[in-house]
């Protein structure tokens, strides 16, 4: 009986003096089913609507118009479910579109924010899955991209502070993918080390990272060492500790970092994240500062 129904729609609005103004020529399709709206003639107008094909080249068939219209028709007709369905189709495909005071009405912008809200949450974690997804196969310039488009949509203001770990761990990923889509740095050809000689001193010793194994070598000192708390949507399946390895230079920065042993692939991009802002009094030796390679315990507190 549906069926018939439709089908019965579709060819009143055929008929219609408005569709024969498009079918000639004289008229886009998109055209048409407003003036069908605008006299009221809800069903015909919605079975041109669902005949056409959206495009987004300018023309006349713009996806938002043909979804606005074809939600001031079911509104109308007090299909409210089906209403309620293709808004969630037009958040799912674009999850910041919002339309304003001259797109749409009071109503329809209403039922937009209702559904929208609702839906957000969920939209958001199925995006950071997929820019996840996008790190883990080293694809890094589609990940930071997707991650860049997450943190957008988490600072949106219905989400109204919801997920905020989410976004601490989605902007620590942009600045991972970042990093790694960089092209590396052309290795320096270095010239040919002279003959070995014995060294009677700490300052005699070639320059290299040193790890605390050496004589006459004092540890870099934490100045500023925050460790970030484990995000509640994660732990319960983290470890309570972890190994992080880090390189710190002369000047007492962190300039390389690596996780030696995980504490949850999701709080690891966060420590990193932190870490690089970590500050220390250098290790020296000789009187001199130099880099050293330090190995840091995480105990993290849930």
């Amino acid at each position: 009986m549906t069926r018939i129904l439709v089908t019965v729609s579709m060819v009143v609005a055929l008929a219609s003096p408005a569709y024969a103004q498009l079918r000639d020529g004289r008229d886009s399709p998109l055209r048409a089913a407003r003036d069908l709206y605008a006299s009221a003639r809800y069903d015909e107008a919605l079975a041109v609507l669902n005949g056409l094909q959206p495009t987004n080249d300018g023309g006349g068939s713009d996806r938002k118009s043909i979804e606005q219209y074809r939600l001031l028709c079911l509104l109308a007709l007090g299909r409210g479910t089906e209403a309620e369905s293709a808004i969630a189709a037009v958040v799912t495909a674009d999850p910041l579109f919002m339309p304003n005071e001259t797109d749409a009405s009071p109503r329809v912008r209403s039922a937009f924010s209702d559904v929208r809200q609702r839906l957000l949450p969920e939209i958001a974690s199925l995006r950071y899955a997929a820019a996840k997804a996008a790190y883990d196969r080293k694809d890094y310039a589609t990940s930071e991209e997707q991650f860049r488009d997450l943190v957008n949509l988490l600072n949106d203001p219905q989400m109204g502070g919801r997920l905020t770990d989410l976004r601490t761990l989605a902007i620590g990923f942009v600045d991972l993918a970042s990093a790694a889509a960089a092209p590396p740095e052309p290795k320096k050809v270095e010239p040919a080390s002279p003959p070995p000689v014995a060294a009677s001193s700490v300052e005699s010793r070639p320059p290299h990272v040193w790890t605390g194994d050496e004589p006459g070598v004092t540890p870099p000192v934490p100045v500023r060492q925050d460790v970030p708390r484990v995000p509640t949507l994660i732990a319960a399946q983290a470890r309570e500790r972890g190994l992080l390895e880090v390189v710190i230079d002369e000047q007492g920065r962190v300039t390389g970092l690596t996780i030696r042993l995980s504490i949850h692939p999701m709080y690891d991009a966060q420590l990193i994240a932190a870490a690089k802002d970590w500050r220390y009094k250098p290790a020296m030796a000789g009187g001199v500062p130099v880099k050293f390679r330090k190995v840091i315990q995480i105990t993290v507190a849930k």
